[in-house]
């Protein structure tokens, strides 16, 4: 897994400032409104459901926003029908994009994507164009204590169904295949494991260094994305330099 910017993404998304924090939010609230609409309000019956839970909590959502959330979505405003689509493209230097949405408005973010794609010097792509340079993961990530025993760690995890572990400045990276996460997570948790990061995400196999020129282009890219609403989920495979990312 060497060169995932897993460690600095994490960094960044601790020390997030409140405006950003609160969009990190409003994307939940989406996940956490087509889970409870795919499989009811209940946790207890609706893995799916817990599973962003999970993932809200690592994030630092307060529990009121999920309980209101859950509520929302289940109530009145659970109308709302929020489309899954994702997008594949190339940004500058020819890095592979994956654009993952959740919307109520197909050819408003349809658009939205493809201009930011070209506002920055890149190019949307078809279906497919980019996704077989990704592997889909598990990734639960806890920050390690100085009373932490690797070893240990590593052994509980591998227990619990994990199928990969990696230590790295100061974290555990447990990764898990996407049918095991669940399973794997619920294990670990039941066990008093805290994570601070808990979702499946897209990885790549190999990554691709972009020179400083583009770098700009490429960074502002990934802003927009990050900021539209629409957008849920952005994975690249730029081998970005740590300082990069923790801006």
């Amino acid at each position: 897994m060497s060169g995932h910017s897993k460690w600095a993404t994490i960094k960044r998304a601790k020390g997030k400032t409140d405006a950003a924090r609160a969009n990190v939010f409003t994307k939940i609230g989406r996940e956490l409104a087509v889970a409870v609409k795919a499989g009811g309000p209940d946790p207890n019956n609706n893995a799916k459901l817990r599973d962003v839970i999970s993932k809200a909590k690592a994030a630092n959502m307060p529990n009121d926003n999920i309980t209101r959330s859950i509520k929302k979505a289940s109530g009145e405003l659970g109308s709302i029908n929020y489309d899954s689509i994702t997008y594949e493209g190339y940004g500058v230097g020819g890095v592979a994009v994956i654009v993952e949405t959740l919307t109520d408005n197909k050819n408003r973010t349809a658009g939205d994507v493809r201009h930011i794609f070209d506002k920055c010097g890149g190019s949307m792509g078809t279906t497919g164009c980019v996704s077989y340079l990704f592997e889909t993961r598990g990734v639960l990530a806890v920050e390690k204590k100085p009373t932490d025993d690797d070893d240990e760690m590593m052994m509980l995890a591998l227990d619990c169904g994990a199928d990969d572990f990696n230590v790295e400045d100061g974290m555990y990276e447990i990764l898990t295949t996407p049918a095991d996460f669940s399973s794997v997570r619920e294990s670990l948790e039941s066990k008093g494991v805290v994570f601070v990061k808990s979702e499946i995400e897209k990885i790549p196999s190999n990554y691709i260094t972009v020179d400083d020129a583009a770098m700009p282009k490429l960074q502002r890219m990934l802003d927009m994305f990050d900021e539209n609403d629409d957008v849920q989920n952005v994975y690249h495979n730029a081998d970005l330099p740590e300082e990069e990312e923790e801006e």
